[in-house]
């Protein structure tokens, strides 16, 4: 689980910037619903997911871990299983409090960060979308669209079930060629909360007796 977690969230789920070299095809009535779901995010002061993260092989989800995302503007902080993910516009901090190392980096352009909406974006030039009608997720009628990459980087597919009423997020399900799964289910959602001035900063001195690499 470890390894999935740092291969996945530390790294951004995973996702490199791929050219336009293959025709790209996107279905009109997916990509409404999902520039809709994005307008109706973008609008907001701030989001809050609680989430569930899954992963496992065969295509099997075998293990998940409870997680929760904070989001204002371009800034996020992101906590799940003992490592804090925090990208204060300028830098990302990736705390792990287990082995007590603070790794600091600036964003790199060819990958999209971790977000639990994080495909709501990258759709639009990565990927081949596709309408699949209605599938019931956790008790929501939720529109199933499928991406598919348009140019080789891992993932074969990435199920996306949204909520197109509420305009929100419900599942998404990554798809790697090697059979590995990983799953994001929202189970809460808030938005526009008065949030901590300090929440998107990283204060050094609380991670005295840490290593801190700056990449």
């Amino acid at each position: 689980m470890k390894k999935i977690i740092s291969k996945i969230i530390l790294g951004g789920f995973v996702i490199g910037a791929v050219g336009l070299a293959n025709a790209q095809k996107i279905d009109a009535k997916a990509k409404k619903i999902l520039d809709d779901i994005t307008a109706n995010y973008n609008s907001k002061k701030n989001s809050y997911f609680k989430f569930s993260f899954g992963s496992g092989t065969n295509e099997l989800v075998d293990k998940t871990e409870p997680g929760i995302y904070y989001s204002a503007g371009d800034k996020y902080k992101l906590k799940i299983m003992g490592t804090e993910q925090i990208f204060d516009g300028n830098k990302i901090y990736n705390i792990n409090a287990e082995d007590m190392e603070v790794t600091i980096a600036k964003p790199n352009g060819s990958s999209s960060m971790f977000s639990p909406i994080n495909y709501l974006s990258t759709y639009r030039n990565d990927y081949n979308v596709t309408y699949n009608g209605k599938k019931k997720v956790n008790g929501i009628n939720a529109d199933f669209i499928k991406l598919t990459p348009i140019k080789a980087n891992g993932i074969k597919y990435v199920y996306l079930f949204v909520d197109s009423v509420k305009k929100q997020m419900v599942k998404l399900e990554q798809h790697g060629n090697n059979k590995d799964v990983a799953v994001i289910a929202i189970k809460e959602y808030k938005e526009n909360q008065e949030l901590d001035p300090n929440m998107f900063a990283f204060d050094k001195n609380k991670y005295k007796n840490y290593v801190i690499t700056e990449l």
